[in-house]
């Protein structure tokens, strides 16, 4: 009975977990906002390349 009363009690397992969850999730939303600015600086720099091009 003290072994299943000490498992309940012992919580730092489920908050390591629950910090990486987290870090995980922080993770997947950084990279969908690079993807997105790097799609957008990639036009960017072909805009500026093409009016580079034109203009000499």
């Amino acid at each position: 009975m003290y072994f299943i009363r000490k498992m309940v009690k012992n919580t730092k397992g489920a908050t390591a977990i629950e910090y990486g969850l987290i870090a995980a999730l922080i993770a997947v939303a950084a990279i969908t906002a690079m993807q997105g600015l790097g799609n957008s600086m990639k036009k960017t720099f072909a805009n500026v390349s093409t009016n580079l091009n034109t203009a000499g």
